[in-house]
């Protein structure tokens, strides 16, 4: 039985629940259709309506991630992905925190993008040693990442 008396997050009583955000493909992303940026973010605006504090999900938290643009690349994304989900996070701030994670494996995009908007964590799916991934092998980067936090999140 999980123990729903620990907690995660500062000021929330149990564990947490965590929604995810799956952003549909992004300017940049092979399946980004030009001239739709407004259907976009009004699904964004949709889809976070129904994770926010007294809908019917009611997450204590919310993770964003660039899950449409795959085919993901192994390595950094393009400026355009950050400058994208930057831009969207910007315009839908979140009364709970929230939580980057730039896909495949991009740490210093989403420490920039957390750092930009005042996200609360990020998530990096391989910080430290090796994984076979669709994308080849993913080598984990924890010094690297640990040194742009400090740089970008000194708290």
């Amino acid at each position: 039985m999980v123990d729903r008396k620990s907690s995660l997050l500062p000021g929330c009583p149990r564990c947490p629940l965590i929604g995810v955000l799956h952003l549909p493909p992004l300017p940049g992303s092979v399946r980004f259709e030009r001239g739709k940026w407004d259907d976009l973010t009004e699904r964004i605006a949709a889809d976070l309506a129904a994770l926010a504090p007294g809908s019917e999900a009611g997450v204590d938290a919310v993770i964003v991630e660039n899950f449409g643009d795959a085919p993901f690349p192994k390595g950094e994304v393009p400026p355009v992905t950050v400058a994208a989900m930057t831009a969207i996070l910007a315009k839908f701030p979140l009364p709970v925190p929230l939580g980057i994670n730039v896909l495949r494996n991009d740490a210093r995009a989403a420490l920039s993008i957390a750092a930009v908007i005042g996200a609360a964590f990020v998530r990096v799916n391989v910080l430290s040693g090796v994984y076979a991934t669709d994308q080849g092998i993913i080598e984990g980067k924890a010094r690297e990442v640990l040194e742009v936090r400090s740089r970008l999140c000194p708290e």
